[in-house]
């Protein structure tokens, strides 16, 4: 597998993008697709929204390169909307299939930016970034929606997610 990227500033972001996709599945391993939906009783985002917002940020990261590229359902995620409490989300398995298919196109885009791309404004419409900052902030989301996943898991009498 290439760790070689086209410039020096993606190489730590592609070794944790490496660690976010092995961890999602471990994330959700063993978890009900009716406890994807549980809240407790609070306002936080259920695991069924969580796991689709990870997903939604893979298929952004290929928006310039595979724009023919959909998640299932990408219109309960669209412009980053927020959770719906009457949605039906996708199954966990849908939404490993759509990790599965869209990382390898994923990590080829985060292998190819150089320093050029990486320097270059990105407007968002509301605000503008340069595309090394936006990436930076999507690896960093990743981190903390997995997170929350393992988090949900505790909190929902599973097993610790495994790391190894």
């Amino acid at each position: 597998m290439t760790t070689k990227t086209a410039s020096t500033r993606t190489e730590g972001l592609l070794a944790l993008f490496d660690l976010h996709t092995g961890f999602l599945s471990r994330a959700l391993d063993g978890i009900s697709e009716q406890d994807m939906y549980r809240r407790l009783d609070t306002k936080a985002n259920h695991m069924a929204w969580l796991t689709g917002a990870l997903v939604a940020q893979r298929y952004m990261m290929v928006s310039e390169t595979h724009p023919e590229m959909k998640q299932t359902n990408a219109e309960l995620f669209e412009n980053n909307k927020g959770i719906n409490e009457n949605a039906n989300y996708p199954t966990i398995d849908t939404y490993l299939r759509d990790w599965n298919k869209v990382t390898p196109f994923a990590r080829e885009a985060l292998i190819a930016l150089d320093d050029k791309k990486l320097d270059s404004e990105l407007d968002m419409g509301f605000m503008k970034m340069t595309w090394h900052d936006t990436v930076s902030f999507t690896i960093y989301r990743e981190a903390s929606m997995i997170g929350q996943l393992a988090l949900w898991r505790r909190l929902l009498d599973y097993p610790a997610m495994k790391y190894d």
